[in-house]
């Protein structure tokens, strides 16, 4: 009987060190679960920011420039012209 009762003690024993077993297994998984679903958040903001910069960089690039035609520049005082390193003054 002694040795019956001895026997069902170590089968407890091992039955917790199963079931911490199986605790701790079941953690990891909701840690593993925990970073997966972080990952895919970061990877769309990425994404999503990686999309923007794109976006912007073509709006930027289409900047429309005017040109201004100015008549007899020579008549007007003060005047100074720069066109690439050559600087024409009156």
């Amino acid at each position: 009987m002694r040795e019956d009762i001895v026997a069902l003690k170590k089968d407890i024993k091992e039955l917790k060190n199963q079931s911490f077993a199986l605790e701790i297994l079941g953690d990891y998984k909701k840690q593993n679960k925990r970073l997966f679903v972080i990952w895919i958040t970061t990877f769309i903001a990425f994404i999503l920011l990686l999309g923007y910069v794109l976006f912007l960089l073509n709006d930027i690039s289409i900047v429309e420039s005017s040109n201004i035609d100015i008549q007899d520049v020579n008549s007007i005082d003060n005047s100074h012209i720069k066109i690439g390193d050559d600087l024409w003054e009156k």
